[in-house]
C-alpha cells in the first residue's frame, strides 16, 4: 500500500517535456524601448548639432495701449516717508515730572498740555517777586506824600521871604529838599519797574513747569514717565530724560529719494510722480517732484529729491518704504495721439552692445538683431518706441555670445 502511493507521487511530480513552455515578451519590449530612445537621441542630434540651432525661449511683445504709456516711467528710485515737520518736545528747565498727558497715536492740538513739572521753586520765586513789587509800591507812595508835604512848605516859605519874614537860605532848603524828595520818587519808580520785570520772570519760569505742544499732530514715542527727571540738556548717565515725547505733523509728511547722479537729469521739478508703500504694494498713491535738492553724495554719487504726496491717509506714516517712479510730463491729448504707441517685452530682452540698446526677434527660425529706441518702466516691462513691432516674438533666454542670423530653435516654457 505504501509503495503504491510513493509510485504515483513520482508521477506527479515529473515533468512533462512534450508541453512548450509560454512565450516571454520582455525582450521584446526591452528592444523597443532601445529603438525609441535612439531615435529620440537621432532626432536631438539633428536638430541641436546636426543644424547648431541653439535653443532659446521667447515672449510676444504687446502693444502700449493709452492706458499703459501715460503710466510709463523714466525713472524709477526708492526712498522713505518723511516728516518735514517733527519735533521732540520737552520741557525749557530742570525738573521732575508729575504729570504726564499723552500715549503714542494720540493726536494733540497746538497749544495742548501735554506735561508738568514740579513747580514748587518757581511758585515760591514768584511769590517773592510779587512781594518785592508791593513794597517797592508802597514805599513809592511814601515818597509821594513826602514830596507833596515839602512842596507845601516851600510855598510858604517862598511867600515868608516875600513878606521878609524868613531868610532866603531857609527858602534854599526847602528848594532843596523838593528837589531831593523828586529824585527819590523818580529812583522808585525805576524800582517797581524792576520789581515787575522780576515777577514777568518769574511768571515764566513758573510757564516752563507746563509742557505743551508746539503744533498740532500725533504723539509717535513717549520717552519719560512721571517721576523721572527730565531737563533741556543732556546730563549723562542716563538718569535724566532730554524729552517727553515726539510729535509729527502728518500733514507735511513727503517722501525723499536717492537718485543717481547719472539721471538726475530725467528729474523736473512739477512733474507727476507715482508712489507706492512697500507695505501696500497694491496702492499706487498720485504724487508730484517738490524739488531737487541743490547738494550731492559725494560717497553714493546721488542727488535727493523731495517728492510731495497728493493723498493724505492714515497708512501713510514716517519711515515707511516707498518705491517711486517718475512719469513722463502729461501732454495735451491733440498731441498725445499725434505721439506713435510703441511695444511692450521683458526686461529680460534688452541687451546692450556698445552704447546701443538691442534686442534679438526670432525671424524664420533664426535670431534678428535689432536696434531699438527705448521709453520708460511699465512694472517689469520696458517700453519700445522703435524697433520691434507688436506680435514679434522677442528672445529673453539665450547665451550671452548669441550672434545675428545664428539659428535657434524656440523652447516651450
Amino acid at each position: 500500500m505504501g509503495t503504491m502511493e510513493n509510485s504515483e507521487l513520482l508521477k506527479e511530480l515529473r515533468i512533462d517535456r512534450g508541453v512548450p513552455p509560454p512565450p516571454s515578451r520582455k525582450p521584446w519590449r526591452i528592444v523597443l524601448a532601445a529603438l525609441v530612445v535612439a531615435a529620440l537621441g537621432i532626432g536631438a542630434w539633428f536638430l541641436f548639432a546636426g543644424t547648431n540651432a541653439v535653443p532659446v525661449k521667447t515672449a510676444q511683445a504687446q502693444p502700449m495701449t493709452s492706458a499703459v504709456a501715460s503710466a510709463a516711467s523714466v525713472l524709477d528710485a526708492t526712498g522713505y516717508v518723511t516728516a518735514r515737520r517733527s519735533a521732540t518736545v520737552s520741557a525749557q528747565i530742570t525738573g521732575t515730572l508729575t504729570e504726564l498727558h499723552i500715549e503714542e497715536g494720540e493726536h494733540v492740538d497746538a497749544g495742548q498740555v501735554l506735561a508738568k513739572l514740579d513747580d514748587t521753586a518757581q511758585l515760591a520765586a514768584l511769590a517773592q517777586a510779587q512781594a518785592q513789587l508791593h513794597a517797592a509800591q508802597s514805599q513809592l507812595v511814601q515818597f509821594q506824600a513826602q514830596l507833596a508835604q515839602s512842596r507845601r512848605d516851600l510855598v510858604r516859605m517862598e511867600d515868608m521871604v516875600a513878606r521878609k519874614l524868613v531868610s532866603q537860605q531857609t527858602t534854599e532848603q526847602a528848594r532843596t529838599q523838593v528837589e531831593t524828595q523828586s529824585a527819590q520818587v523818580a529812583t522808585q519808580g525805576r524800582q517797581i519797574e524792576l520789581a515787575e520785570a522780576a515777577v514777568k520772570s518769574a511768571q515764566v519760569q513758573l510757564g516752563y513747569c507746563t509742557v505743551r505742544a508746539p503744533f498740532s499732530g500725533v504723539i509717535i514715542a513717549k520717552a519719560a514717565q512721571v517721576g523721572e527727571i527730565v531737563s533741556p540738556f543732556s546730563a549723562g548717565g542716563g538718569f535724566t530724560r532730554t524729552g517727553v515725547g515726539t510729535i509729527v505733523d502728518m500733514d507735511s509728511l513727503e517722501v525723499e529719494v536717492d537718485v543717481n547722479e547719472a539721471y538726475i537729469n530725467r528729474v523736473v521739478a512739477g512733474h507727476p510722480v507715482e508712489s507706492v508703500l512697500n507695505a501696500y504694494p497694491d496702492w499706487k498713491i498720485p504724487s508730484h517732484v517738490i524739488a531737487i535738492i541743490p547738494s550731492s553724495d559725494r560717497s553714493k554719487a546721488t542727488v535727493k529729491v523731495r517728492i510731495g504726496l497728493d493723498t493724505k491717509d492714515n497708512r501713510i506714516v514716517p519711515d515707511m518704504g516707498v518705491h517711486v517712479s517718475f512719469l513722463e510730463e502729461k501732454k495735451p491729448a491733440a498731441q498725445a495721439q499725434a505721439v506713435p504707441r510703441g511695444v511692450l517685452v521683458p526686461a529680460a530682452a534688452l541687451r546692450k552692445d556698445g552704447d546701443k540698446d538691442i534686442v534679438f526677434v526670432l525671424k524664420d527660425k533664426k535670431a534678428q538683431r535689432r536696434s531699438v529706441s527705448l521709453g520708460g518702466n511699465v512694472g517689469d516691462a520696458r517700453e519700445v518706441r522703435m524697433g520691434v513691432s507688436a506680435g514679434e516674438a522677442v528672445i529673453i533666454e539665450a547665451p550671452a555670445d548669441l550672434k545675428d542670423g545664428a539659428a535657434v530653435v524656440e523652447i516651450k516654457s
